[in-house]
């Protein structure tokens, strides 16, 4: 019989992981490779330790909790990310890698009679992409989308490259990731779908597309107070044109059909009395509708376009990154609402809006992603919250998740 899971456990190891990077108002404050970070994942690494599963850390940073039944088989993988965005919530990603670690141990103490997969908790680095960019970087490493290379010689925005953060706090690793033969991830919806329609689960069959840009807007340096508005030639006048004609674009194509968005600004050289040189912006746009953000990213270059044609500030669109919708395994998605209905959960199917380590996993192995829901759709805030009972059914729902996909109930799933 599976050993009893523990809910008063979890929910202790999920108050003192949720100590690492902890902000006043209730939050966390735990960008990739800084010293919160690192303290979270020792934590991990000794939980790995006192539940049985063996540690290893890739190159760039990526943490599995190992447990082998057959040294020739691949693992089934289960996880989600511990870092965070500034001043964000404790349940994004950190909830499924703990989730992630207790399914994964739970598994690996009562494994199905004849195991399929061998089994490993993981946690990806750097899956937000706030301190270095792009984001999903440890999975993207890890099927092959980036190289190591190139990541470990990314810099933060304070000239800090990912090798040197991922040094400092002992977790720029050497040791072989293990071979996935399939992913599952659980993580909070960020959404309103579930706990609007009083859902337990969601089970995710596809992702929203998204463009991700990355451009610099170059103007002129001057004084603020001894040069005439006609000659003046203001960067940060250029860029909040910008940033308005990526909100122009949403609005163009009507209320949820196309998100956009600018989340970040640098100035140069950001001082009181000079009129800005140079700002670099990223913005994103999304749509469940591929053909509906292409048309979206035309009107966006040729708005950011018009701006330029005014002669006072160039922009320069440096990328634009296409991240395309896809669809989760049908066979994941069938598991799933069975172990649901076994366990007497609410669920339905649903997209993910947001990106998740699980949209590159897909591309490579069988993946079923999970949701619990969010109360009141918060994330990326310090009120996002998901009730103790949510966390614990999710906990239960990918427990049994995962054992039957070490069961081989995920092998005909092939990527269809």
């Amino acid at each position: 019989m599976p050993v009893e899971f523990d809910p008063g456990a979890f929910l202790s190891d999920f108050a003192e992981m949720s100590a690492f990077g902890a902000t006043p108002a209730g939050g966390v404050h735990r960008e990739a490779a800084t010293a919160a970070d690192g303290q979270a994942r020792e934590w991990l690494r000794g939980w790995f330790d006192r539940h049985g599963l063996v540690t290893r850390v890739d190159e760039v940073g990526n943490m599995f909790g190992c447990a082998e039944f057959d040294p020739g088989a691949p693992y089934l993988l289960i996880g989600s990310h511990l870092d965070s965005q500034p001043t964000s919530g404790r349940f994004d990603g950190a909830y499924g890698v703990l989730a992630g670690a207790y399914a994964a141990a739970a598994v690996a103490a009562t494994p199905p009679d004849q195991p399929r997969l061998n089994v490993a908790a993981v946690n990806w680095f750097n899956e937000e992409g706030s301190r270095f960019s792009p984001s999903l970087m440890g999975s993207a490493v890890y099927t092959g989308k980036r190289s190591a290379a190139d990541v470990l010689d990314t810099a933060g925005l304070d000239g800090v490259t990912v090798r040197e953060a991922l040094s400092g706090i002992g977790f720029h690793g050497s040791d072989a990731a293990p071979a996935a033969g399939a992913f599952l991830e659980i993580h909070i919806e960020q959404g309103r779908t579930l706990i609007d329609g009083r859902y337990d689960i969601g089970v995710v069959t596809e992702n929203w597309t998204a463009y991700k840009y990355s451009v610099t807007v170059l103007g002129e340096q001057a004084h603020t107070g001894a040069t005439h508005m006609r000659y003046r030639h203001d960067a940060l006048v250029g860029a909040s044109r910008a940033v308005l004609a990526v909100r122009a674009v949403a609005d163009e194509f009507g209320p949820a059909t196309v998100l956009g968005s600018v989340g970040h600004l640098t100035v140069e050289p950001n001082s009181p009395v000079v009129v800005p040189s140079r700002v670099r912006l990223a913005a994103d746009l999304r749509s469940h509708d591929a053909d509906v953000l292409e048309r979206a990213h035309r009107s966006l270059l040729d708005r950011w376009a018009a701006i330029t044609e005014d002669r006072e500030v160039v922009v320069r669109v440096d990328s634009a990154a296409l991240r395309p919708a896809g669809g989760y395994h049908a066979a994941g998605i069938a598991l799933a609402g069975e172990v649901a209905d076994r366990l007497g959960l609410r669920w339905r199917t649903l997209p993910t809006m947001a990106g998740h380590d699980s949209v590159n996993l897909r591309d490579v192995v069988p993946t079923v992603m999970l949701f619990v829901p969010s109360v009141d759709g918060i994330s990326h805030h310090e009120r996002e919250y998901t009730t103790d009972e949510q966390m614990l059914a999710g906990v239960r729902m990918l427990t049994e998740t995962a054992r039957a996909a070490v069961g081989g109930a995920l092998e005909a799933a092939g990527l269809s």
